[in-house]
């Protein structure tokens, strides 16, 4: 494929190779972005931001509503490429498709809302004679730099709300996974999106990435990755505007009053799911002792009924990670907990990029699956005795995107709501849900802002004061 500089398909002599995470064969190539594609990208967008800052709010709205009608007619197309570039099981990937239609939905639906406030002036002494209002502009140009797990639906939480704001985007997705969101970029010019005010360049991060985050026409970057990088972009974006989201080490609390069997279905589902790289993944459980024995019993069940294989495969539930290099962690990290101590329950071996569902028992807290994020599947099960005790482990990572508890008690719910250090507390369901409209993002090292269309909007615009002096 082609990469879209300023609204144009351009190819260059330098690829890179999208492979098929499951046996490693060549997908397809993309072009790596040169130095004057980079240019010309950023030239192209500083042009659509007034394109777009000219523009109604109805006729963004109809942009975003035809694209979520194009998405949905291509449906098959976007689902093929999701699972050939990420190894996503054919249900995982068609349900990502679906989401992103419904985002853009909800974005073609929020660009109508989009209002300020009046300000009374007269209640300062002096100002009697004033009166006036604020009102949200768009910030300009909008770069977003995309993951590889989800590489469609978070591609759109950038692009929806930064078009419904009024703003030109250039996108960088991951090298891993680029095919979809350059079919996105195609799908929204057919849509009718001024080719101006769009541009999706492919290489790697440290290169086009970068200079796109130094250049000082870019008002806002948004990243979803990892805290490492998410660090780099920080100490070079200079004056503008920061979204990050960096991740997680997601806990689930379970009191002895708790459902289990509704409790072992969300961790099987948050833990398991597009094989665990999920930034809200269950990645660490906190069973209360009483009912630490039942909950393990019908967790290993569950876990050991999971179909592990070819992603395009309708009968497949879990599919591969992304590539053998961080298979190779993931298992390093089970192993070196084992060392440390933990009990391997189930799984624990990998072929290739396969890595078996896994669960580790009584893990030490100082180990790697316990403070760092995994992205993989294992979820370590460990027990307590008191629910301040489980509040305490849950908060002793660096990281704080989302928790969840199940409990009966109402007392329990309010404690946890009350002392979690997470930009989301879940109660009797697990980490990994999402609304896309809800405020989502995290404390500490998780992030800066939030994401969710009203709110993304709000980052992504700027506030003009107006002040009528109305004395004569």
């Amino acid at each position: 494929m082609k990469m879209l500089v300023a609204g144009k398909w351009i190819d260059r002599d330098r690829k890179i190779e999208v492979l098929f995470p499951y046996d490693g064969s060549v997908v397809d190539t993309v072009p790596v972005a040169e130095e004057e594609d980079v240019e010309r990208a950023l030239e192209s967008a500083v042009e659509g931001a007034q394109l777009m800052r000219n523009l109604s709010a109805y006729e963004r709205s109809t942009i975003l509503k035809r694209t979520a009608d194009l998405i949905r007619q291509n449906e098959a197309k976007f689902t093929d490429t999701i699972v050939m570039e990420v190894g996503k099981t054919v249900k995982e990937a068609r349900a990502e498709v679906v989401r992103t239609a419904e985002l853009f939905e909800l974005c073609s639906e929020e660009a109508k809302r989009i209002h300020g406030e009046t300000i009374p002036f007269d209640s300062l002494k002096g100002s009697e004679h004033k009166t006036g209002y604020f009102v949200r502009e768009p910030a300009g140009v909008v770069v977003a730099i995309t993951p590889f797990n989800v590489p469609l639906a978070l591609c759109a939480h950038k692009i929806g709300p930064a078009i419904a704001a009024g703003n030109a985007v250039i996108v960088k997705p991951a090298s891993k996974t680029p095919l979809s969101t350059l079919l996105l970029g195609e799908t929204l010019l057919e849509a009718g999106l001024p080719p101006q005010a769009l541009s999706v360049l492919t290489g790697p991060g440290g290169g086009v990435g970068m200079k796109l985050v130094r250049d000082r026409r870019v008002r806002v970057v948004s990243f979803t990755g990892s805290v490492g990088v998410g660090e780099e972009i920080a100490k070079n974006a200079g004056l503008k505007k920061i979204l990050m989201e960096l991740g997680s080490n997601s806990p689930v609390i379970i009191t002895k009053s708790a459902d289990l069997q509704k409790a072992v279905k969300a961790v099987v589902s948050g833990g398991y799911s597009i094989a665990g790289q999920v930034c809200i993944s269950v990645q660490r459980v906190y069973v209360q002792r009483e009912v630490f024995s039942e909950f393990v019993e019908l967790l290993l069940k569950a876990v050991k009924e999971l179909k592990v294989g070819d992603p395009k495969l309708e009968t497949t539930d879990m599919g591969p990670v992304i590539d053998e290099q961080n298979a190779q962690r993931i298992v390093e990290w089970f192993d070196e907990a084992i060392q440390a101590g933990a009990k391997l329950a189930t799984g624990g071996r990998r072929n290739y990029t396969l890595v078996e569902p896994t669960v580790l028992l009584e893990v030490p807290g100082k180990t790697k699956i316990m403070r760092e994020e995994l992205f993989g599947p294992g979820v370590a099960v460990n027990s307590f005795e008191t629910l301040q005790e489980a509040i305490d482990e849950a908060n002793s990572t660096r990281y704080g995107l989302q928790a969840s508890i199940f409990t009966s008690d109402l007392f329990e719910a309010f404690e946890a709501i009350r002392k979690l250090q997470f930009g989301g507390v879940l109660i009797n369901e697990g980490t990994r849900y999402r609304a896309d409209f809800m405020p989502y993002g995290g404390y500490k090292d998780s992030g800066i802002g939030r994401e969710g269309m009203r709110f993304a909007i709000e980052e992504l615009t700027e506030l003009k004061t107006v002040v009528f002096e109305t004395g004569r």
